[in-house]
């Protein structure tokens, strides 16, 4: 159903075999979608022009539900009704992945503007639109150079019937390459930045490309640690690509080094009143408690203090929800399970030891604030050292 009116356009389901370039972005090692590959940025101008309430596609033969995402820009366009995008795996698969969808939807020319344009709570913004200026300007990303598809696609601007010629095929190749994107720089001094005289560089463990591990100063437990940009970011959202890849390297790295040592690890970050990316990686031993111990224990934590811990869809990634500069804590167990709570105000800057160091986990509730926690710089070194030794069978920065 197609509506269109002087505030608002869109359609209730958009059917595409492809999927959109840029909808989501997760791994293929569990057998998933790099959709900024194999994605049709054909697509991606098509769901962005027709603003679907629902849009479904299979081409890729795997189950994944994207976080739904808003069609306006806030504060700068009337606003839309959003959309959530859902691809479904193939018939009868042998892995049992979800195939069918059901719901029930009320046509969109039926429903009042105010109930129509209501945004979900864990909405994002719209995965296809440029970020800066471009963004605010309302630009959507362009659909150059497209790879082959069994498709056959029509410019509506033209003449109906007349087949548009293939992008890509005639055109030129850019006179400027694209540079990467180099780091911002800190405002002032950084205690985490790897080139500043302020960093205690004896507590550094590892150092990668565009990432290093330090231990934490004041830790919960001797082996835990920082992964921790090079470069100066403030958050996850911010990290460009390569820093994300290096991170991910790192967050499997340590979760393979703590299994062999009877731990799992959990991961947070607190993205509030920090300059600079601090990713917590604290181990916990098998025998203090499960994984849903762990989640329990935050989620209850949580709810004491009247904090919104919401959990995260399976593959979602934080840049799907979260805007740069914007105040979060999220922590990552395990499993891959993501808990998510975007501050709005206050918020404890000690939640995430208080939790881990809680009895339901570590049960070492003394050592909650990291500044009592804090030892000799003789000893640092001696945990510093120990740990390098420990890990180096499993540094990935060997083999470069």
């Amino acid at each position: 159903m197609l509506c269109s009116t002087s505030q608002f356009k869109g359609v209730d389901i958009l059917l595409t075999s492809p999927w959109p370039k840029y909808v989501g972005n997760f791994g293929n090692s569990s057998g998933e979608v790099d959709t900024k590959k194999c994605g049709s940025a054909l697509v991606s101008s098509l769901a962005t022009g027709l603003k679907p309430r629902y849009h479904f596609a299979a081409l890729e033969k795997t189950y994944y539900e994207r976080l739904p995402y808003r069609n306006h820009i806030v504060l700068q366009e009337n606003a839309q009704h959003a959309t959530r995008f859902i691809a479904l795996a193939n018939v009868g698969n042998p892995e049992k992945k979800k195939y069918l969808y059901a719901f029930s939807i009320v046509p969109m020319k039926l429903m009042d503007t105010a109930e129509l344009v209501k945004q979900p709570p864990d909405v994002t913004e719209n995965p296809y639109r440029k970020s800066g200026k471009e963004a605010s300007i309302g630009k959507q990303i362009p659909a150059p150079e497209e790879e082959t598809a069994c498709q056959f696609f029509f410019d509506l601007n033209e003449k109906q019937g007349r087949k548009r010629s293939s992008p890509g095929r005639d055109s030129k190749s850019s006179p400027h390459p694209k540079q990467p994107r180099k780091p911002p720089q800190p405002p002032g001094p950084c205690w985490f930045c790897l080139a500043s005289p302020e960093v205690e560089k004896h507590l550094v463990v590892n150092i990668g490309t565009h990432c290093y591990l330090a231990l934490a100063k004041g830790g919960l437990c001797d082996d835990h640690v920082l992964i921790l940009p090079i470069g100066h970011y403030q958050s996850v959202v911010e990290l460009s690509a390569e820093v994300v890849e290096e991170v991910e390297k790192y967050k499997a790295t340590l979760r393979r080094f703590f299994k062999s040592r009877g731990k799992r690890c959990v991961l947070f970050e607190r993205n509030y009143k920090s300059h600079h990316l601090q990713l917590q990686v604290i181990p916990v031993p098998l025998s203090c408690c499960t994984t849903d111990d762990i989640k329990d224990a935050f989620i209850t934590q949580a709810q004491e203090q009247q904090i919104e811990l919401l959990e995260i869809p399976e593959h979602s990634d934080i840049k799907q929800i979260a805007q740069p500069g914007a105040a979060y804590f999220y922590v990552e167990l395990d499993t891959g399970e993501k808990l998510f709570h975007r501050i709005k105000k206050n918020f404890p800057l000690q939640f995430g030891r208080e939790v881990l160091a809680s009895e339901a986990i570590l049960n070492i509730p003394d050592k909650s604030d990291w500044r009592q926690c804090q030892i000799s710089k003789e000893e640092e070194e001696t945990l510093a050292c120990r740990f390098r030794k420990d890990f180096e069978p499993f540094d990935f920065t060997l083999d470069d």
